[in-house]
């Protein structure tokens, strides 16, 4: 009988292992500036030392327009590149463009740009190629490059958004920033990255209307990236999720990440979409689970998971009703889930 279910295990598929534990962690610097000091174990760490050594492989850094160094400028994300890849990690940025936040909710023009389509597809590749080189010039070469930040409506307002069903200019612009990343570097992956990865309806409408002859094509992209919160509505469940993105591969055929998630260790009086209990317990019962659907996704198409934010104190609600989604407490100490990165 042992030996039986040997051979059966035998010729069983091995699961695919998921290439990316990541993390979204670009407040660190800021967070750093007010005095603040992480801790594992009673060991004060850098941030960075702490996430690599629990097995985070991703870094996902954000970067606006903004010339404000401790705005997400070029130069700040630079810097945290510099330190996440001498711990260790690989490099994914996240471009806004936008000087601020870009989300489904606002996608605003950078004030310096041109607001006319013709100038806008011009700044949209010079800026996305010298990004990119930029990073490759200090030695930290970025893996992924995002191409807009939750463009579910479309980005650069008004002129790239989504109105009546008409995807042209943001086709357009989306090709010219694919076309920067490409002539700055063959290597690097372009993704674009949606809201509510969990409502198929909504992400295949985009990626349906998207590709336009002559503009943006399946070519361009190679990376389809969610964001995944079980905050904003009791919709964001894991079978949910597990149901759009097994669509999406197989009509798509792209590698797929969620590149923002995460789950609160401290919350009341908010409907959450599954039924983990809000402590570090529950993040890592969410987080495993998100992982668990993206690794066995069809193809071994699923190849990431990042936890968005775990050490933002003095954010600790994350933008979320709930209080407080860190993997942290309020004195930088470690909780137990900041094993969700292993592998």
């Amino acid at each position: 009988m042992l030996l039986h279910g040997f051979l059966v295990a035998l010729l069983l598929p091995l699961a695919q292992a998921i290439t990316y534990r990541g993390a979204d962690f670009s407040s660190l610097i800021n967070v750093e500036n007010k005095g603040i000091k992480y801790k594992d174990n009673g060991t004060s760490l850098p941030f960075e030392t702490i996430l690599k050594n629990r097995g985070c492989n991703l870094a996902r850094i954000r970067v606006w327009t903004s010339n404000t160094y401790t705005e997400y400028s070029l130069s700040y994300a630079l810097a945290i590149a510099k330190r996440a890849a001498a711990a260790g990690m690989d490099i994914y940025v996240d471009l806004h463009y936008s000087d601020t936040w870009a989300d489904p909710g606002k996608q605003a023009i950078p004030s310096a740009w041109p607001k006319d389509l013709a100038g806008l597809n011009t700044q949209i590749y010079t800026y996305t190629r010298d990004v990119v080189l930029a990073f490759q010039n200090q030695g930290t070469p970025a893996k992924y490059i995002e191409l807009g930040n939750e463009i579910n409506s479309g980005m650069l307002w008004p002129v790239g958004r989504v109105s009546n069903n008409n995807f042209n200019n943001l086709s357009e612009l989306l090709h010219s920033a694919a076309a920067g990343a490409r002539a700055a570097s063959s290597s690097v992956k372009t993704m674009i990255h949606l809201a509510n990865g969990w409502d198929y309806n909504a992400v295949n409408w985009f990626f349906s209307g998207v590709y336009l002859p002559g503009k943006l094509q399946p070519a361009d992209v190679d990376v389809l990236s969610f964001s995944l919160y079980p905050f904003y509505g009791t919709g964001a469940t894991p079978d949910a999720l597990k149901s759009s993105l097994t669509n999406l591969v197989n009509k798509y055929n792209k590698e797929v990440m969620v590149v923002e998630t995460n789950w609160p260790a401290v919350c009341s009086g908010v409907s959450l979409s599954a039924n983990y209990p809000v402590s570090a317990a529950g993040q890592t019962s969410w987080f495993n689970n998100v992982k668990s659907i993206v690794q066995n996704l069809p193809n071994g198409r699923g190849t990431g998971v990042l936890y968005w934010e775990p050490g933002w104190i003095g954010n600790a609600n994350l933008g979320s009703s709930c209080a407080d989604a860190l993997l942290v407490d309020s004195s930088g100490n470690t909780r137990s889930s900041i094993g969700i990165f292993a592998a």
